[in-house]
């Protein structure tokens, strides 16, 4: 995925009365992307969410990206070959940098199994100087295949599902993570954990 992928043409950036030491000034904490990649059903979703809520139980700015929500109408034109998965991230990502430099603590859950394409979401951000964490919800194969909350391990399993990743696509684990969860751990310490190496 480019960090500079091809833009409109006749086009310029539109600045606001504030910048973006303003907006984050008057909200009293910076924006953030935290990208938590892992295996389908590890728990992304579930740090995610709660993340989301101590955050906003704090009064700061918190939103989740969800993999799932985002094929309801954004993404929702994609399939998973690798190159759908590809422009699954980018777009993910540009939505996700727009809310960091809002001042947003943005809670991407996608499985995201390229490390090129995390890569490539994590340039966008350093592209606008804005903070990205990649998280690894390291939860083992086994484990998610017992959880299996949406049937999608036994269906593919089954030969009725084709291009899951953990089964008959590839999932490339991060090799330098800034955070690993496992998500069989207890939420509250994966949260804690998390939670600690945010910006503020």
């Amino acid at each position: 995925m480019s960090a500079d992928p091809p833009r409109s043409a006749n086009v310029a950036w539109q600045q606001g009365e504030l910048d973006r030491s303003g907006r984050w000034a008057a909200l009293g904490h910076a924006g953030v992307t935290v990208w938590m990649t892992g295996l389908p059903a590890s728990g992304k979703s579930t740090v995610a969410a709660a993340i989301e809520a101590r955050a906003l139980g704090e009064r700061r700015s918190a939103y989740v990206l969800d993999g799932d929500n985002l094929r309801h109408g954004l993404n929702g034109d994609l399939g998973f070959s690798a190159e759908d998965r590809a422009e699954n991230v980018r777009r993910t990502a540009e939505v996700a940098a727009l809310m960091a430099d809002a001042g947003v603590l943005v809670l991407v859950a996608l499985v995201s199994p390229y490390r090129a394409d995390r890569a490539g979401a994590r340039a966008v951000h350093d592209r606008l100087r804005l903070p990205f964490l990649e998280v690894h919800v390291a939860t083992s194969l086994e484990e998610c295949e017992r959880r299996d909350p949406k049937g999608l391990y036994a269906r593919a399993r089954a030969g009725e599902l084709s291009h899951l990743t953990g089964v008959d696509d590839p999932y490339e684990p991060p090799l330098d993570a800034d955070v690993v969860v496992d998500g069989s751990e207890p939420l509250d310490e994966a949260v804690a954990r998390l939670w600690a190496a945010l910006p503020r």
